[in-house]
C-alpha cells in the first residue's frame, strides 16, 4: 500500500476498550455513540452497529426521494422509512442468485404522504432503490483491512 494511501485522512474513527462493546464514535464534528443491548451484553448506551446500518440506509433512502421530488417539483409532504434486518435461509428466497445457506435480509417500507399521483408515487418508490447506501450494499464490497501503523498511534 502506498504512503499516500496511509496518510489518508479517515472518514470515522471508532475507539473502544476491551471491557465492554461500548464505542466512541468520531465522524468529523459530530460525536456518536455504539453499544449492544443489555440482552446481548451491552449495556445499551447507544444504538447497536446493525441500527447504525439500517440509519445509514434509512437516511440515505429519504435524502435521494426528497431531492427527487424536490428537482421534479413533486408535492411530497413527509417521508418515513422503516427499516429491519434479519438472516433468512437462502432457499427461502426466491428472488435471490444463492440458494444455500444463510443470507441478510433487509426489509425497507417506505410512506410518502402528499397530493402525488399514482405515477409520481410509483417514481419515487422506484428512486428509492438509487440511493448511494443502496447501491453500495448491493454491489461487491471490498473491505481493505491493516494493522495501524504503530507511529501514527496515539
Amino acid at each position: 500500500m502506498s504512503a499516500q494511501a496511509n496518510s489518508r485522512t479517515p472518514d470515522v474513527v471508532v475507539r473502544g476498550d476491551a471491557r465492554s462493546f461500548e464505542q466512541k464514535i468520531a465522524v468529523g464534528r459530530h460525536n456518536l455513540v455504539a453499544d449492544e443491548p443489555v440482552s446481548a451484553g451491552g449495556s445499551d448506551a447507544g444504538p447497536a452497529p446493525y441500527d447504525y446500518l439500517l440509519s445509514a440506509l434509512g437516511v440515505c433512502t429519504s435524502m435521494t426521494v426528497g431531492l427527487y421530488a424536490r428537482r421534479h417539483q413533486f408535492p411530497l409532504e413527509n417521508i418515513t422509512v422503516s427499516l429491519s434486518h434479519s438472516r433468512i435461509h437462502a432457499m427461502d428466497c426466491e428472488e435471490c442468485a444463492t440458494k444455500e445457506g444463510m443470507l441478510d435480509r433487509i426489509d425497507v417500507e417506505i410512506e410518502l404522504t402528499g397530493s402525488l399521483t399514482a405515477e409520481q408515487h410509483a417514481k419515487l418508490i422506484e428512486i428509492a432503490a438509487k440511493c448511494p447506501v443502496h447501491r453500495t450494499l448491493t454491489s461487491e464490497i471490498n473491505i481493505r483491512l491493516r494493522a495501524a501503523d504503530k507511529s501514527r498511534v496515539g
